[in-house]
């Protein structure tokens, strides 16, 4: 039996941790993990019953992360790996996402997809690609079941990638896999049984899933889950039910922290208790320092300790740790000559021509390796920007496609991550951007959140967002700077007009050259992932030719 199995199913479940989950703040259902296993192990012989077995793949469309964790244990109790389907929103074109969600039901040859509210009756009597389950009928079942024999190279998640659409792409996450990162996040983070997790990200995300439901699970510690939507609505809610539960830890993207430190700023003394927080990851995206001073500043006010706030870097390639903050110890910044970096990619700290501050995101969790290297593939040393390499017990060994699996790592077990850093001379990591990002300006290459963030400080841009890009239209020379930002003044011709103007002033002063276009698009017009994240490369669409 592998270790995960035997973690989860070979001893009793916690009686006194558990689930706390809902739609919001004020409508929370508790379980225990006992009562979760109870059901989990009735759903599996359902699951069963459906023809799901070892190797089999369980795709997963439900709202309550009670139902999903029912479902991810039984779907490892019958040996099989689960799917978080990428979930509709108000705004979803939902002829496009059935689209999709067919390719990601055909690509990983899933055996069912199983649905829990709400999407249960909107969405069984829909063709999905295989047959459809319910949640509450397969707890139905009356006889609980006993785990398949596993190993821990045996696949347990086939995590979507963020960028997944029209042509889907899947994480392979091994029982092996979950089981490092589970040792590496306890050593980071100091995870324990007796911790408290809130958590309003999204279960189909590895933040959420991995960090905010499985860690929990697996360490039978407590955590309490709502969903995004109850965070859009109201962002004091996550720091309402962090001082309710007393809660340990939690995790955000930047935008988040930005957002509930504009909310803390406008309430009163005493409204909320962050007192207990421990440790509050700030990963997903890039991290700004500016954003987490500002967090600092209002959230002290409510008790955080400012050694609580902890950028990480992370993906799913990895199962989610790469690197973390050491505990007990505030996040340290370094200042560097931005235009060496961009001309050169050395890191300069002294004789500074134009300051950029830079996050570090800490050293390596245990069983991770890093490496930064060239364009050759050279390892470069400490202080040179290159391409990210990872290598660990926790990183995956392939991703699976519309073709089948491919390799993820080198021949020497490195897998390149796609983004720009370096490390600096302690071992930390920074990171710079995306590589495919990169716009490249006579000879320099300027990473788009530079100028993102530039633009974000202009009245009526809406922050978070704004994309960057580089651009060559037919009546340019060479590649330039594109700017596309979200407005709720976007059909306002005055506004529109000082915006753009203002935005060019704002992005030349900071990189010193001026965009070559400027955008002003309406509230939701810009592409965006699953998760969230910018689709840069998408909203180039939205730039008139």
């Amino acid at each position: 039996m592998s270790r995960l199995t035997d973690i989860l199913f070979g001893q009793p479940p916690s009686e006194i941790s558990g689930l706390w989950s809902g739609d919001g703040a004020d409508a929370l259902t508790y379980r225990t993990w006992a009562q979760i296993q109870d059901a989990a192990r009735r759903a599996a012989t359902g699951l069963a019953a459906a023809g799901v077995g070892p190797g089999s793949s369980v795709t997963i469309l439900a709202g309550d992360a009670a139902d999903v964790a029912v479902l991810v244990q039984a779907t490892w109790l019958r040996g099989a790996a689960f799917t978080m389907l990428h979930q509709p929103t108000p705004r979803t074109d939902l002829a496009k996402w059935l689209a999709d969600t067919r390719a990601v039901v055909r690509m990983l040859d899933a055996s069912v997809v199983a649905l829990g509210a709400p999407f249960t009756d909107v969405v069984r009597e829909l063709d999905l690609g295989a047959p459809s389950v319910v949640v509450e009928e397969l707890t139905a079942n009356a006889t609980p079941a006993e785990p398949v024999l596993t190993v821990g190279d045996d696949l347990c998640i086939l995590q979507l990638t963020s960028g997944t659409t029209g042509v889907p792409k899947a994480v392979a996450i091994s029982g092996g896999n979950i089981m490092q990162n589970q040792i590496a996040m306890a050593d980071a983070a100091g995870f324990r049984s007796g911790d408290v997790v809130v958590s309003w990200l999204p279960l189909y995300h590895d933040m959420g899933m991995i960090g905010m439901l499985l860690t929990p699970m697996l360490a039978r510690a407590t955590t309490v889950i709502t969903n995004p939507l109850a965070f859009l609505k109201n962002p004091l809610s996550w720091a309402e039910l962090i001082g309710r539960f007393g809660g340990h830890v939690t995790a955000a993207p930047n935008f988040a922290y930005s957002v509930l430190a504009r909310r803390l700023r406008r309430a009163p003394d005493g409204a909320y208790d962050l007192s207990s927080l421990r440790v509050a990851v700030n990963g997903a995206e890039v991290v700004d320092r500016a954003t987490l001073d500002e967090f600092i500043t209002e959230a002290t006010r409510f008790g955080l300790r400012p050694e609580a706030l902890m950028p990480a870097y992370g993906m799913a390639e990895t199962t989610l740790a790469v690197t973390f903050t050491r505990m007990r110890e505030r996040f340290a910044v370094d200042v560097v000559d931005g235009a060496r970096a961009e001309r050169t990619g050395a890191v300069v700290r002294d004789g500074i021509e134009k300051p950029r501050t830079l996050v570090r995101l800490g050293p390596p969790v245990p069983g991770i390796e890093l490496r930064v290297v060239d364009e050759r593939g050279a390892v470069l040393p400490a202080d040179r920007i290159g391409t990210i390499l990872v290598r660990g017990a926790a990183v995956t060994e392939r991703y699976l496609g519309p073709d089948g699996y491919v390799d993820a790592k080198d021949a020497d077990g490195w897998l390149d991550t796609g983004d720009l850093g370096y490390l600096t001379g302690a071992g930390e990591a920074v990171v710079t951007g995306r590589k495919k990002d990169v716009i490249i300006v006579a000879g320099r290459n300027i990473a788009p959140t530079v100028v993102e963030r530039a633009a974000s400080g202009i009245a009526g841009v809406r922050p978070g967002s704004i994309a960057a890009l580089g651009i060559r239209l037919p009546s340019m020379a060479r590649e330039g700077i594109a700017v596309i930002a979200e407005s709720e003044s976007a059909g306002d011709t005055d506004e529109c007009e000082r915006i753009r103007r203002e935005v060019a002033r704002a992005v030349h002063d900071e990189v010193g050259i001026a965009p070559a276009v400027v955008v002003v698009v309406q509230k939701g017009a810009l592409p965006k992932t699953p998760s969230g994240k910018l689709r840069r490369s998408s909203a180039a669409s939205l730039i008139p030719s």
